[in-house]
Order: structure tokens, then C-alpha cells, then sequence
């Protein structure tokens, strides 16, 4: 007789255990945690506190998420109400840097915009290649990883060596892209590729209402 046969015995006649009380007040089994031998009840209850533990990490794990998305959803929150009161795409610019470096402690960041009327005065409007023209085109969702192209590279600056993880979040009114944001990190577990990209999405789309809206 296999051990799963016997157990297969016990839970198909659950009256056993009333019948033979005594019998089984008398088994002893290995303690878990150490050589010495304790009754089959003491073990029920150890293996019932292990759960709860199991239980109550869970519930923590579960809780310390709810918590920081919270903080997130706060900081996105004061992003829009920054963005709506710019007046200006120097501003929205500005309220966008601001916010993602302070709130975000996001160290890198750069944008880059094309289509409506340039600003030859700011960096964002720099010509971009047709790399980035496609890979703008081709973001269907955030791109999180280790890698970016060279030009991408290049408008992070002195810094650029020292990066390891980007976020590339396309800039788009209704469908058509008209810029791309880059965000970075010295952290190579900031913006890693099985991160959920919620938040930059809405980021994203915040931005491309704000900036769409300037570009008009």
C-alpha cells in the first residue's frame, strides 16, 4: 500500500479519526524543526501557524503594492494639475521636467518633438533620424530595458556612460506620433523589461495631451 493510498482511506472516511480518538492522540511524527517527536495535533497547529505566516506576508506584500501605488498615482496626480496650469510649451516643458526629476526621482530624461510649428530655440525640437522616427511609430506600449540607440544616447549628455536602464514613451495625438520622451538611470533595475508600464502609458499620455495641445 502506497502512502497516497492511505490518505486517499483517511479523507474518503472522515469518521476514522472520531472512532479511534485515542489511537490517534497517541501517534507521534518527527517535529519540522527539529529530532524530537510530538503528537499529530501539535504538528496540525504548526503547520496551521505556517500558513497564516504565508497568510499574513502576503497580505503585507499585497498591502506595501497598494501603498506605493498610491504614491505613484499621487505624484501622476500632481503632474496633471502642473500640466494643465503651463500656459506655454516652455512650460509644459518645464512642468514635465520638474515633476518627473523631484516627484519622480527620475535622474535622465530628454524629449524630442516634430511636426507642427518648431521652436528652433529649444533643444526638443533638434532634428531626430529616421530610427527614431519608426521606433516612435513601432511603440505600441513603453519600451523599459538596457538598451537605446546612439542618437538616443547622445541627448542624455555627459551622463550617457553611465547609464543603464531606459524607459522611451512615444508622444502621440490621436495615434500619429509627433515626439518621443526618454527617461534614464544609473539603476539597471529602474527600468527593467517585465516592469508593468501603467503608469509611464499615462505618463505618456498626459505629456502628449499637454505638449499636442501647445504644438497646435
Amino acid at each position: 500500500m502506497q502512502s497516497t493510498d492511505v490518505a486517499n482511506w483517511l479523507q474518503a472516511n472522515p469518521k476514522f479519526f472520531e472512532e479511534y480518538a485515542d489511537l490517534v492522540a497517541e501517534i507521534f511524527i518527527p517535529h519540522p524543526h527539529g529530532g524530537r517527536a510530538i503528537p499529530i495535533a501539535e504538528r496540525q497547529i504548526l503547520t496551521l501557524r505556517e500558513k497564516n505566516k504565508l497568510i499574513e506576508n502576503k497580505l503585507g506584500e499585497l498591502l506595501q503594492f497598494g501603498e506605493e501605488n498610491d504614491q505613484i498615482g499621487d505624484k501622476v496626480h500632481k503632474l496633471s494639475l502642473g500640466l494643465l496650469q503651463a500656459r506655454d510649451l516652455a512650460g509644459v516643458l518645464g512642468t514635465l521636467h520638474y515633476h518627473l526629476q523631484e516627484n519622480f526621482h527620475i535622474p535622465h530624461l530628454a524629449v524630442r518633438l516634430w511636426g507642427g510649428e518648431a521652436d528652433s530655440t529649444l533643444s526638443e525640437f533638434a532634428p531626430v533620424g529616421e530610427a527614431v522616427l519608426s521606433l516612435a511609430q513601432s511603440l505600441a506600449t513603453p519600451y523599459c530595458g538596457p538598451y537605446v540607440t546612439d542618437e538616443v544616447m547622445g541627448w542624455l549628455g555627459e551622463s550617457a556612460p553611465r547609464l543603464k536602464s531606459f524607459a522611451q514613451v512615444a508622444l502621440k495625438t490621436e495615434g500619429v506620433p509627433f515626439g518621443i520622451l526618454v527617461l534614464a538611470s544609473e539603476d539597471p533595475q529602474r527600468f527593467y523589461p517585465e516592469m508593468g508600464t501603467l503608469y509611464l502609458a499615462r505618463i505618456g499620455e498626459l505629456a502628449s495631451s499637454a505638449l499636442g495641445r501647445c504644438l497646435d
